[in-house]
């Protein structure tokens, strides 16, 4: 574990490479959701097999988030993408990075691969989508209701959640809770220039997108896919949002797939990923 003070806020890193004496290959940043999301849903699902498959694993809690700092203010998405270009060069990682973001950790992928293109080797998202105006009104909304939620109605709300989705969901609801109610995250997180069809279209990296086939986001993939020239797009039948922690065995052979089929090592764009794919619907029996 370690702090790293960068871009004015102190970032919880977790670093895990091969458990041999092998030189890592490539580095794989590993990016989470908002809220009541932090590292440790990397560190428990996917992260290890990464490092044992001989990549470099980097992941971090966003500021406000986990172990990261919490400052009152700073919140805009371009500070969370600025994180993550301070947190490379803080730790001198050399070469471009292979970025896996679940969730709103997908949309600062996005943020981050269309302003530095040359330092990322490919981008993988789970469950996300870039910050398109249609992006910013859902997250308006959904933070101006865990708000209200956590102002007007906290205890309720929090006696709920124990109840029907257990302790730990409630403990994290009441983090999110305050990170919403003390901060500016509300007031800020949406306030950026959206991201356009057209800056999609010229975003030349390979993307891997991975959505729960019950989920409201796998409605976009059609439109995602049409509009990124080197992109992939896999469901995963019986899931919804939470697929990265439900089926942590899929999302994980998938990512290493595209990875190593974006590696250096192999030559960029080798393979079967260089063009547009269509969108690939995954049999119904999942790996664990």
């Amino acid at each position: 574990m370690a702090i790293i003070d960068t871009a004015g806020v102190r970032l919880h890193v977790q670093r895990l490479g091969p458990p041999d004496a092998r030189r890592a290959r490539e580095t794989v940043v590993l990016l989470h959701g908002l809220l009541t999301d932090s590292l440790a849903s990397y560190y428990f699902t996917v992260a290890p097999a990464f490092a044992a498959a001989g990549l470099d694993v980097v992941m971090y809690d966003h500021r406000g988030h986990g172990r990261s700092g919490r400052p009152a203010s700073g919140y805009g998405l371009g500070r969370f993408t600025d994180d993550l270009g301070a947190l490379l060069d803080r730790l001198e990682v050399p070469g471009p990075v292979h970025l896996v973001g679940n969730s709103f950790g997908g949309t600062v992928s996005f943020g981050y691969a269309l302003r530095h293109p040359d330092r990322v080797a490919s981008i993988s998202v789970v469950e996300s989508e870039p910050a398109t105006a249609s992006w910013a009104r859902k997250i308006a909304g959904l933070l101006d209701r865990v708000r209200h939620e956590m102002t007007v109605n906290e205890s309720e709300a929090l006696d709920w959640i124990a109840a029907h989705r257990g302790r730990r969901t409630a403990r994290l609801a009441r983090s999110a809770g305050r990170l919403v109610r003390d901060t500016a995250i509300a007031e800020e997180l949406t306030v950026c220039d959206p991201v356009t069809e057209d800056a999609l279209r010229l975003l030349d990296r390979p993307v891997l997108a991975v959505y729960g086939g019950d989920s409201d986001l796998c409605e976009q993939a059609p439109w995602l896919g049409s509009l990124l020239p080197r992109s992939r797009t896999v469901l995963v039948p019986g899931h919804e949002h939470s697929v990265l922690v439900e089926a942590p065995g899929r999302v994980r052979d998938e990512v290493l797939a595209w990875i190593a089929e974006h590696s250096a090592a192999g030559g960029p764009g080798r393979g079967p990923g260089r063009g547009r794919r269509a969108v690939a619907v995954p049999a119904e029996v999942n790996a664990p």
